[in-house]
């Protein structure tokens, strides 16, 4: 799958701006602040509908203007595929599949796999839990609609519950049936999701040791686990016996929405004992795997973003990225620097055809 061309109006920094890509590897270069990154969140933002940076939809509008317009062209299986994202302040954001606009944002999530590797993927370590699970949900999601729908359905049901919860607190009263019918809601989507997350660990580990293994050129011992009480009890219980909690609380405090990744090295969190050059190695691992995964499942090689890697990365780990990225497994890269010079010496040595674009 390759992206062969992008417009954009009125994102972020730019007016207007028009984008003619190679089918290997394109690169964004210029100073801090002119909107390298940007282009590589709005190729984020035609694949998953929303922006990696910026959840606030509406900031993601050019200061001063009224709207934002992506289009882009995107070849498929042999299939031209364009897709255009736009959001006008005051109006919900559209996105349309050939000049069809979808009923839901969701179905088009899984149609065009992409990855990205950024700085702010530090995240997923210094963060709360939330951040671990958008990351697992997103994997699953790009490749399983029923999972993603289980997901939508809970949290809107979780989000009910707890308004629920909040009216009993402000009314001093409570009603057990009423909270019953939420608390069989919550688990007839809960328990899929969970058992889906179960099955992902266990085919992504092995997936993810052996791309930590190729970065580091170390044994290092390290894992990645699911935390959930989920897997000491089944979710009907916990709702049950956390109500008199979660009416004190006036929200719902158990749930598959509670539950973590845990990051280990030597057996201790990553967050805590890893260095910074350990961390690194192991969220490099953990995406790469995400990659490799995602290809596997939908028989579709997705696109790879790397922001701002060369800044943040040693001369070893971007020399091992580029080496895999000169492997035919590899389908089409976007990458932002800031020094032209070192970019083109680097992508030279891939042997594969490449653009550069000055911004």
């Amino acid at each position: 799958m390759v992206l062969k061309n992008i417009s954009l109006i009125n994102y972020k920094n730019f007016e207007a701006q028009n984008f003619e890509f190679d089918t290997k590897i394109n690169c964004f270069v210029g100073a801090n602040g002119i909107g390298k990154t940007n282009v590589l969140d709005a190729i984020y933002h035609l694949s998953l509908g929303k922006s990696y940076f910026n959840p606030v939809a509406t900031q993601n509008i050019k200061h001063e203007a009224d709207f934002f317009v992506i289009d882009g062209t995107f070849e498929r299986n042999n299939r031209e595929e364009r897709i255009i994202c736009s959001l006008k302040r005051g109006s919900k954001k559209i996105i349309k599949r050939n000049s069809k606009a979808y009923d839901r944002i969701s179905e088009h999530i899984g149609l065009l796999p992409l990855v990205i590797i950024s700085p702010a993927d530090r995240d997923l370590i210094v963060e709360g839990s939330e951040t671990r699970r958008k990351f697992i949900d997103g994997v699953i999601s790009q490749s399983d609609k029923t999972y993603l729908q289980n997901l939508i359905n809970y949290n809107k049901v979780l989000s009910q519950r707890n308004s629920l919860l909040k009216y009993f607190a402000a009314n001093q009263t409570f009603d057990s049936a009423t909270l019953e019918v939420y608390d069989d809601q919550l688990t007839q989507y809960g328990t899929p999701i969970f058992e889906k997350r179960i099955a992902f660990i266990a085919d992504f580990s092995p997936i993810f040791l052996e791309q930590h293994k190729a970065i580091s050129g170390e044994n290092e011992s390290i894992s990645l686990d699911y935390d959930s009480k989920l897997h000491t009890s089944d979710l009907s219980t916990l709702l049950q016996k956390n109500r008199q909690r979660d009416s004190t609380l006036q929200y719902t405090s158990v749930g598959i929405h509670k539950d973590d990744l845990n990051f280990k090295i030597e057996g201790r969190p990553i967050k805590k004992f890893g260095s910074q050059g350990q961390q690194k190695s192991y969220l490099i691992a953990l995406k790469l795997a995400q990659f490799h995964f995602m290809k596997k499942l939908n028989n579709t090689t997705p696109i790879l973003l790397l922001d701002d890697i060369f800044d943040k990365l040693d001369e070893h780990r971007v020399a091992h990225l580029i080496a895999l990225v000169d492997n035919e497994k590899f389908g089409q890269l976007f990458i932002s620097d800031t020094h032209a010079e070192r970019t083109e010496n680097v992508v030279k040595n891939t042997h594969q055809s490449y653009q550069i674009f000055k911004l």
